[in-house]
């Protein structure tokens, strides 16, 4: 038997099958909260602690393009509350594993989860993060009015909008679940959920304060206190002080004029203190400024490295970030006052649990061997 997990999400027993991107991390978080999280995987292999959306799960490997194979993860999936899986639509269904093929199982949560969704012109069609986020309007807002939008790493749609939807997708199903006594299917697409995110921005254009020119709105780096600066020694600055009780601060310690005060939201003055401000961030090092704001509520702090982040004092305090194996990474989130998960554990070797995992499910050693030697288990 697998060992007791603890952490609030306890008792739920989740089979994920492998993917790229969003659905791993959906995982991972739902495991890093006490899931019991078992990876359906194509081929057995060494461990990697490197492999970090895998950490806390359990791995088998099966072949399904084999009979075997599919009633092997039909009989897991038949314990399971949860399947999650990440394939283009339609993938699912011809291997044998689609939402109709579970009629015993009618409590099943089947969480789907892809970029364009499981309907639409271009539900068949391949894309990554920048592309989700550029039929959005998401990406054409970001980044410096003369340049081209910057792709924001592969956060805003894959994660933000994908990932985290998936998980609130199935917890609201879950959370149904308990009322109806059925599962249903949750569809989760990067395009539905990182439209979703933005609400706020819709309000401010719904309202006629936000126009389509990069660079010249509230929160793009238009206005002069809500944007990086460079420092004397080439790092970069954060400065995010919206509230005017906020902006007195940045003003106060940085030496900044006291006119602008009362003319902080003028958007005619904005590129001029744009200029301005750079000039003034530009006279110290990046440190220096950080000794300078150091526990003000001027929302101004240094933008760090991924090396240098760790150390942060307060990012240290709270231990946001854990080094298993040596491996940097972060700690799991959030934080529960009554029942915390366990310790993080390393990433499983892929196909490692296999036989464990099968013999739960009542397959006994010589059926086990059959099964390896026909190439069912690889």
């Amino acid at each position: 038997m697998s060992a007791k997990k603890s952490g609030p999400l306890a008792g739920l027993k989740i089979v994920e099958m492998q993917g790229l991107g969003p659905a791993p991390l959906a995982g991972q978080l739902l495991a890093d909260l006490g899931a019991e999280v078992t990876l359906v995987t194509r081929k057995s292999g060494p461990a990697d602690p490197t492999d970090i959306n895998n950490r806390g799960k359990r791995s088998i490997a099966i072949n399904l393009k084999t009979p075997e194979g599919v009633e092997a993860v039909k009989r897991l999936t038949a314990k399971a509350d949860v399947l999650i899986e990440g394939f283009r639509p339609g993938v699912m269904e011809r291997m044998g594993l689609g939402p109709g093929d579970f009629p015993d199982s009618p409590g099943l949560i089947f969480a789907r989860m892809t970029g364009w969704g499981q309907d639409g012109p271009l539900a068949m069609t391949a894309g990554h993060d920048i592309n989700y986020l550029g039929l959005t309007g998401f990406l054409h807002a970001i980044g410096r009015a003369d340049d081209s939008p910057p792709p924001p790493l592969n956060i805003g749609a894959d994660y933000g909008g994908g990932t985290m939807f998936l998980i609130f997708g199935i917890m609201a199903a879950l959370y149904e679940r308990q009322t109806s006594g059925k599962g249903q299917v949750v569809d989760a697409a990067m395009v539905d959920g990182a439209s979703a995110l933005m609400g706020l921005i819709h309000t401010f254009i719904a309202r006629g304060q936000w126009g389509e020119t990069r660079e010249t709105n509230l929160l793009d780096g238009g206005a002069p206190f809500y944007r990086t600066y460079e420092c004397k020694d080439g790092k970069f600055f954060a400065v995010g002080p919206l509230e005017p009780q906020f902006f007195a601060e940045l003003v106060r310690l940085a030496g900044l004029p006291e006119e602008h005060l009362a003319t902080q939201m003028d958007q005619k003055s904005w590129p001029e203190r744009r200029a301005a401000y750079a000039t003034v961030f530009a006279s110290k090092t990046r440190n220096e400024w950080a000794a300078i704001f150091d526990g003000s509520d001027a929302c101004a702090t240094p933008v760090l490295t991924w090396s240098e982040a760790p150390h942060h004092p307060h990012m240290a305090a709270r231990g946001t970030f854990l080094a298993p194996g040596g491996v940097t990474q972060a700690a799991p989130a959030p934080r529960f006052s009554r029942s915390p998960p366990g310790d993080v554990t390393s990433p499983p070797a892929p196909g490692g649990d296999t036989d464990a995992v099968l013999a739960e499910l009542g397959y006994d050693q010589d059926t086990l061997a059959h099964m390896r030697e026909d190439g069912v288990l690889t």
